[in-house]
């Protein structure tokens, strides 16, 4: 969709563009540009858009009262492509431009800001999208007819399911939005709510490189999909936030070590117990990270990563901070040693000897490269924990 961000208002050939008409009489000319455009994609189009195509680009931003320039800015940002000065946008997209200049205008958001919000919109429910059209209405747009084409079995199937999956994607968008809200109005301080102190986790099947020479698409693709599923619960249901996927590896946070932890030893745990799975390392780190479009970067997340390379297989290696995090909240004694002595102190007191849910061991320090020398601790589940 974006546009063509001249401003000038002139058709391809040079004619200037008519001035705007009221919205009847636009209603009354809103013929598509393109006639060479199948009738039936056309069709599904204006389904899906609940709109016929009405206005070009400039057009459409003179409606929303604003310029070019700064229209141009918010399609591109969408990830919408440049169609010239092609009749194909709609009221829709006329309102979304009124939307978002109305809350710069208002001061509710900044002009660079408001450009991130349709960017991260715009990279999110563009995954989303391909993932609905490629997993899910493939399967049900199978031709049951010999002669029926697949747009005309899509369209009475995207006509049912349409307002079902708007209202579960917005019911899901404000459930998520709680969610993050709720944690920025417990951060300690404004600094907090960007910067944050987090335990970071990198999770990744170990010689995937060597599985997709070795296997068709079909199963590589049911490989990966099993693999991001399984860590997408796991995470999810343990308390911590998965933050992106990458094939063979993803990304988790989770506000405390204890958290983290857990969910890293349970994804071991899991992937050992599936004998189509590869073997998983993992590699965890603790500490401030910054947080932009539903992403996180900084040295925390360099380091996780790092340690997540050098982890031995079915293992999980974590930083000096996530260790001491794990002795601070009694997750994980400082050694084996005096984890003996406090059961003996205990007994002797007639008291219970103290529980631990994880066991830190050190293992060799190593530079590791752009961060210096590190501290890597494996961390395992002790002896008499069931997990």
């Amino acid at each position: 969709m974006t546009v063509d961000d001249t401003g000038s208002g002139a058709d391809a050939d040079g004619r200037e563009e008519p001035p705007p008409r009221s919205s009847s009489l636009e209603r009354e000319d809103s013929q598509p540009s393109d006639s060479g455009d199948d009738p039936l994609a056309l069709r599904l189009e204006q389904l899906i858009l609940g709109a016929e195509r009405r206005y070009t680009p400039f057009q459409a931003a003179r409606s929303a009262g604003v310029s070019m320039e700064l229209a141009s800015r918010f399609w591109r940002a969408m990830g919408f492509a440049d169609i010239g000065q092609a009749r194909a946008l709609t009221e829709a997209d006329v309102l979304a431009l009124r939307r978002l200049a109305g809350l710069v205008e208002a001061g509710l958001l900044s002009e660079a800001m408001a450009v991130q919000v349709a960017r991260s919109t715009g990279q999110t429910t563009a995954r989303l999208a391909e993932w609905q059209i490629d997993s899910f209405l493939e399967g049900l747009t199978e031709p049951p007819e010999p002669g029926m084409t697949r747009t005309e079995v899509t369209y009475p199937i995207i006509e049912l399911l349409l307002p079902e999956l708007q209202e579960f994607l917005v019911y899901v968008w404000r459930r998520q939005l709680s969610a993050s809200a709720g944690r920025v109005v417990q951060a300690a301080d404004d600094e907090e709510m960007v910067d944050r102190r987090l335990a970071v986790g990198f999770a990744d099947l170990v010689g995937f490189t060597r599985l997709t020479r070795r296997m068709e698409e079909e199963e590589l693709g049911e490989l990966v999909e099993a693999f991001e599923t399984t860590a997408a619960d796991l995470v999810a249901a343990r308390g911590g936030r998965l933050i992106k996927t990458l094939g063979d590896e993803v990304l988790y946070v989770a506000d405390d070590a204890g958290t983290a932890a857990d969910i890293a030893l349970r994804l071991v745990e899991t992937m050992a117990n599936d004998e189509t799975m590869p073997e998983l390392r993992v590699g965890m780190a603790f500490g401030t990270v910054t947080t932009r479009m539903g992403d996180v970067f900084g040295t925390t997340v360099n380091l996780a990563s790092r340690l997540t390379s050098i982890a031995p297989r079915d293992g999980v290696l974590v930083d000096s901070a996530f260790a001491e995090g794990l002795i601070r909240t009694g997750d994980a004694p400082a050694s084996e040693a005096e984890a003996a002595e406090a059961a003996a102190a205990a007994e002797k007191e007639g008291e219970e000897p103290p529980t631990y849910r994880f066991a830190l061991q050190p293992m060799w320090q190593r530079p590791v490269r752009g961060l210096g020398v590190v501290q890597p601790w494996l961390l395992t589940r002790r002896d008499d924990v069931t997990p």
